[in-house]
């Protein structure tokens, strides 16, 4: 069973490329990671809001909820690469950290189409990506 439950945005290129790398390091199978844009994602996860699992990456880590870099912090350490986002988490970065987010999680399709060419990826959704996942 998953330690961590995550919840991402298929649609997104960027997403998808950080859920494959995470899926391909989870060699203990402690993510399950969750698409928020598949057709029954709210018949199988009526508890989870897709509007706010749009905004702000939401997660459950042992049957509680977190949300945003709390989700990418814990994503990253149960595959032994937290330290690479520890740093967002200190007392005196966390609050730009989580403000820069926000803004980023707004404007992810405009940012995904600047950095892969794709603002956003009916194909993902569908499990028929062409977006590298490395």
């Amino acid at each position: 069973m998953a330690e961590l439950i995550l919840f991402y945005d298929g649609a997104c290129p960027l997403c998808v490329r950080e859920i494959g790398h995470l899926t391909r390091l989870d060699e203990q199978g402690r993510i399950q990671c969750e698409d928020i844009q598949k057709d029954d994602f709210e018949m199988r996860w009526p508890q989870v809001d897709p509007q706010e699992a749009s905004s702000i990456l939401l997660g459950y880590y042992h049957g509680q909820v977190i949300k945003g870099l709390d989700v990418t912090h814990r994503a990253w350490s149960l595959v032994g690469r937290g330290w690479l986002t520890a740093p967002l988490r200190w007392p005196v970065v966390r609050p730009v950290a989580d403000r820069v987010y926000l803004w980023f999680a707004r404007h992810r399709y405009t940012i995904s189409g600047v950095l892969t060419g794709r603002r956003r990826c009916d194909s993902c959704t569908s499990g028929k990506c062409d977006i590298p996942r490395r």
